[in-house]
């Protein structure tokens, strides 16, 4: 049988196939390989006599995150709101960078737009090519578009505290608020336990992902883009790449820059350069401080 791991908690996994969900163990090879299913693996399984499944097969993944556990992602909403707290692009930045080199698209989504004008955030990221959705609890018919486009698609949601995370769920109209949070609790909140992913269903199609690991301020540190790779993950630069002056050029200051020339001409907004300024400079950093 073919199936889906919606969660793994201890050695065992939910695994959905057709419109029923069976607890299975990996097989022993898993751990000699040193693979580890996930959840959004697809699988190949079989169910024994006495009811157990069975994973023999992990199909091969699309991509896949350490922190948190979870493969096979197909978009990332990246929640920020208007105010309390306040936007911050570049951790915004990051977050699309990592999406972009792991082929997940990125959506973003502003909430809270009742406190404060969102036209400036929604500009620099409409002007990058992403698609943005602005949300509040006073205009609860903003949450269907959403909704819209999360049909038939496994989506993790990123998002730093006090964004609107549990408004978002609730926006949607599916139960999500209540099932992430009966799985939080069911889990504890011990020093000691980890909060596992898990995959909720949606009625319309498509998969929302608890994923526990985004609600940390560090959460920008998931994925970690190399520097030859970074200039790629601004999707806005990519028509400009290869046609500098300079064939190991930067893009931060160089003369005969054409991303720079397209900054400078308006066609590449100001905060995302600067975000990309400063994830190329800690990049390069890094890379140094490896070699010593």
């Amino acid at each position: 049988m073919q199936g889906l791991i919606l969660k793994g908690i201890s050695g065992f996994y939910a695994v959905k196939a057709a419109d029923a969900v069976y607890e299975c163990r990996a097989r022993g090879v898993f751990r000699k390989e040193q693979q580890k299913p996930l959840a959004g693996d697809h699988v190949e399984f079989h169910v024994e006599a006495d009811g157990s499944g069975i994973i023999d097969k992990i199909e091969e993944r699309k991509n896949e995150l350490v922190r948190p556990p979870i493969a096979n992602i197909d978009q990332m909403l990246i929640l920020a709101s208007v105010d309390d707290p306040a936007p911050k692009p570049l951790l915004i930045d990051r977050i699309i960078a990592a999406a972009e080199d792991l082929s997940i698209e990125p959506v973003l989504v502003i909430s809270k737009t009742d406190l404060g004008d969102e036209r400036w955030l929604r500009e620099i990221y409409e002007q990058a090519g992403f698609q943005v959705f602005c949300v509040s609890l006073i205009e609860p018919e903003r949450f269907s578009a959403v909704k819209d486009c999360l049909i038939g698609k496994v989506t993790a949601i990123a998002g730093n505290s006090g964004v609107g995370k549990s408004t978002l769920l609730n926006g949607l109209g599916e139960g999500l608020c209540q099932q992430t949070g009966e799985t939080s609790k069911k889990l504890g909140r011990g020093r000691h336990t980890t909060r596992s992913v898990e995959l909720f269903p949606l009625q319309d199609g498509g998969f929302v992902a608890d994923t526990p690991g985004f609600s940390s301020i560090q959460m920008e540190s998931f994925h970690l883009v190399k520097k030859e790779d970074l200039p790629h993950c601004f999707r806005e630069f990519r028509p400009y790449l290869g046609q500098c002056r300079f064939q190991t050029c930067s893009h931060t200051q160089e003369k005969g820059c054409a991303v720079l020339e397209a900054l400078h001409k308006g066609e590449i907004n100001p905060s995302r350069h600067e975000s990309y300024a400063a994830m190329y400079n800690e990049v390069k950093d890094f890379k140094e401080w490896k070699k010593r």
